[in-house]
């Protein structure tokens, strides 16, 4: 279903990528995206993984070699092993281990050998594949075992060997290190490592091994028996999860001012959803984001006003006849209109030059909109993130999305989340506007927010420690007794008093509440209420959920149906309800089982098959060729009922021997 669903991600990426032929486009999207660091899912796929990588890498410098202690190896035959925990999220499974194999041959190893376990059944399939030498023979299959690796080990001066494995992937990579240049090619070995024999070379032979694993260490108790295991003295090192990668890439290409492109939110819940509920696969996210960009400098026109700042206003200054029409027709440039004095309205509806100044204008407040949004943001998160029941969202990204959609003040959500503001304690509270000190202080901008934030903090600090006043009775009960109707009467008085006067502190506390909420107000308004906010966001979560999250089985319903819409080749073109002769075996059989019912004789459906086959072939051949060439159909027809099989459409029944049962209803 995964390999499906990503190889329609590959063909829709590419024909998105394939149809941008606006020189000025392409030049936007080279300078501001693809040759931007952090776009790339490789680097940032390092950059989440860097402390555990390197962690990695000290402990192979630390056993490698024999130069483990004695009290690291509780037995001389224990073998080294690090068991890493890579989460679920396995589409990057094999990106962190190039990147692990990179690093290795960086820092520790210039010879790296990648080998598949699935190519590796035993010792016995030990292969050296290496330019004949001299001085060297050439090691039959046969004499590929331990003992021989052990005696190539011995000719060469401090090597040592690393295996990493990874069950999602089924790899596993060979490491060999020389301290000293013998001029040795580098060799291919293909093995699988049998541990029992492993442990009895340790001395001849140091291994150390790198399992990684996707959900706890007890995954390999349960893949190898209690004989196994306790070879291995294993010392385990966590990745950051899949949550943790996602809210890191969030921070690195979402919420970042530099980018001048943006999502809506409903693109940013189809991104979300689909790494929260199908891969984790923060490799894929990127490349959503990518396709998301592609297709917004696709479909938008003026989405070449979508780039940094003064670029932005070159461009907006040498906008055609044509696109300054089509700024008009923009539905936040029409409810800005809507918003001037009649003859500013005139004048932006005629006048195209008139267009333009305002265009600039509205592209710098648009930037200045974006650059005070994200730290506002980042601040209100910070303050609600610890409350109770989270009422704004756990994560900042869901916060994001609730202010960019709608009037966040507006929600019950937003309410709720005051009301429990308003009940902090006065060093949770100084806390927290600590914490929006520093992100103010980091991004260099809205000083004068900045200082009212400091002010607040030194005069709740100057505050007696005493006059917190957070209970709901200020005062001692008097314990007497009395009836129920009495007691009550008395709490509400209290309470009443209590409300009435308000401590310095709750009156300060207030005061910095209502701050707050006007920073909501006036710099988390939602992004489609801002003039040419069209030209930066991209809103087609219909078409990205189509290209991105289709369902598998429609997908290749659709392919095995209309193979041109893939193959792009003009053979394949067929008017409706005929079958091509060129397309592929597996399309015109599954066409063919489209008109059968719920059984199907193999007999018939191969004879339909021949004739498809058979309907532009040059009658003038003699009988022999016709009979090699009918045995050539069968087989193929073969091959292609097997692959129906495969995928779901067919199996094979009891009722008839002769017949297959069809599984599938409703084709395209």
């Amino acid at each position: 279903m995964g390999n499906c669903s990503n190889e329609h991600r590959g063909t829709s990426f590419s024909a998105s990528a394939a149809s941008l032929s606006n020189p000025l486009i392409c030049s936007s999207i080279n300078t501001f995206f693809f040759l931007d660091k952090y776009i790339f899912s490789q680097v940032i796929q390092d950059q989440l993984n860097k402390k555990v990588l390197d962690s990695l890498a000290e402990f192979i410098k630390k056993h490698g070699l024999g130069c483990s202690s004695d009290n690291w190896r509780q037995r001389a035959r224990e073998i080294p092993t690090a068991a890493l925990m890579l989460g679920v999220n396995v589409p990057d499974h094999a990106m962190t281990f190039r990147s692990l194999c990179n690093l290795l041959q960086d820092s520790v190893t210039p010879f790296v050998v990648s080998v598949h376990a699935k190519e590796c059944a035993g010792v016995y399939f030990l292969s050296v594949d290496e330019e004949q030498e001299d001085d060297t023979a050439l090691l039959q299959r046969t004499q590929c075992t331990i003992s021989a690796l052990c005696q190539w080990y011995k000719t060469v001066t401090k090597w040592y060997i690393l295996f990493l494995a990874d069950n999602a992937n089924n790899v596993v990579c060979l490491k060999l290190k020389s301290g000293s240049n013998h001029g040795l090619k580098i060799l291919n070995l293909s093995f699988f490592i049998f541990y029992l024999i492993n442990s009895r070379y340790t001395q001849e032979l140091p291994f150390i091994f790198i399992f990684g694993i996707a959900t706890s260490p007890s995954a390999i108790q349960h893949r190898l028996p209690h004989s196994v295991s306790s070879l291995l003295c294993i010392e385990v090192f966590h990745s950051l999860s899949c949550t943790q990668h996602l809210a890191s890439v969030f921070d690195k290409l979402i919420l970042n001012s530099q980018f001048p492109f943006k999502l809506s939110s409903r693109v940013i819940q189809v991104l979300v959803g689909i790494f929260l509920y199908h891969d984790f696969s923060v490799q894929n996210f990127v490349k959503g984001l990518q396709f998301s960009m592609l297709e917004h400098f696709k479909s938008q026109p003026l989405s070449m006003l979508c780039c940094q700042k003064q670029e932005a206003l070159l461009s907006a200054k040498t906008l055609s006849k044509k696109n300054v029409e089509r700024i008009r027709h923009l539905p936040s440039f029409m409810r800005y209109v809507e918003t001037q004095e009649p003859q500013e309205q005139v004048q932006l509806l005629t006048n195209d030059e008139h267009v333009k100044e305002v265009c600039q204008q509205l592209l710098k407040n648009l930037h200045k909109y974006h650059k005070n949004y994200y730290p506002i943001l980042q601040c209100l998160h910070s303050l609600t993130s610890s409350l109770p029941k989270f009422p704004l969202g756990k994560h900042i990204r869901e916060l994001h999305v609730s202010c960019i959609e709608k009037n966040l003040w507006e929600t019950e959500e937003y309410d709720s989340a005051l009301q429990l503001l308003r009940i902090l304690a006065k060093d949770e509270l100084v806390a927290a506007l600590r914490k929006c000190a520093e992100i103010l202080k980091s991004t260099k901008i809205l000083q004068n927010v900045l200082q009212q934030l400091e002010d607040f903090i030194g005069r709740l600090e100057a505050l007696e420690e005493d006059s917190s006043g957070n209970g709901i009775l200020s005062g001692k009960m008097e314990y007497q007794k009395t009836d129920l109707f009495q007691l009550q009467k008395t709490l509400l008085e209290k309470e009443s008093r209590r409300t009435k006067r308000m401590n310095p502190y709750e009156v300060l506390r207030s005061q910095v509440i209502e701050f707050i909420d006007s920073l909501v107000r006036e710099y988390l308004t939602p992004a489609e209420l801002q003039p040419l906010n069209e030209v930066c966001y991209y809103s087609s979560s219909g078409v990205l959920r189509q290209r991105l999250n289709v369902t598998p089985r429609t997908s290749i319903q659709a392919a095995l149906s209309h193979p041109f819409y893939y193959l792009q080749n003009e053979s394949l073109k067929t008017d409706a309800g005929t079958i091509s002769s060129a397309a592929p075996d597996l399309c015109i059989v599954y066409k063919l089982h489209l008109e059968c019912g719920r059984l199907i004789n193999l007999y018939d459906w191969l004879e339909a098959f021949v004739t498809v086959m058979s309907a532009a072939e040059d009658q003038d051949t003699n009988s022999e060729e016709c009979g090699k060439y009918d045995s050539l159909k069968h087989a193929r027809f073969i091959q292609a009922v097997s692959e129906m099989e495969f995928l779901g459409f067919i199996k094979s029944t009891k009722q008839k021997t002769d017949h297959v049962a069809r599984l599938t209803w409703g084709g395209c």
